[in-house]
């Protein structure tokens, strides 16, 4: 059975800090590409970040690149999102996914993907 975990939100300043984890089970996390993904009241889910199974290859969107750092411990089957400098339009329900590919290429839609979190809230104050 795999599972997929979230840890580290909450609530934060404007202009603080979080570091998201993901710790994975139930799978040979070192096959798979990892993504965030978050969702906001009434809005769509969005992408957020890629890293590729290796830990070689990331991609982030255009709202949170030079804020936010995708990483991964193959050897502690857990990722990462360090989130910097936090804005109050960051505030969503974050969520990580797994993808089985070895492919480097970053898929930014949510389908592509295999298996979800249950998410974990990040609320930024102004």
């Amino acid at each position: 059975q795999v599972q997929l975990v979230e840890s580290g939100g909450g609530l934060v300043q404007a202009g603080g800090s979080l570091r998201l984890s993901c710790a994975a089970s139930g799978l040979t996390f070192s096959s798979y590409a990892m993504g965030w993904f978050r969702q906001a009241p009434g809005k769509e889910r969005e992408f957020v970040a890629h890293i590729s199974w290796s830990g070689g290859n990331t991609y982030y969107a255009n709202s949170v690149r030079g804020r936010f750092t995708i990483s991964r411990d193959n050897a502690k089957n857990t990722g990462y999102l360090q989130m910097n400098s936090l804005k109050p339009e960051d505030t969503a329900v974050y969520y990580c996914a797994a993808e089985a590919t070895r492919s480097v290429v970053a898929d930014t839609q949510w389908d592509e993907y295999d298996y979800w979190g249950q998410g974990t809230q990040v609320t930024v104050s102004s």
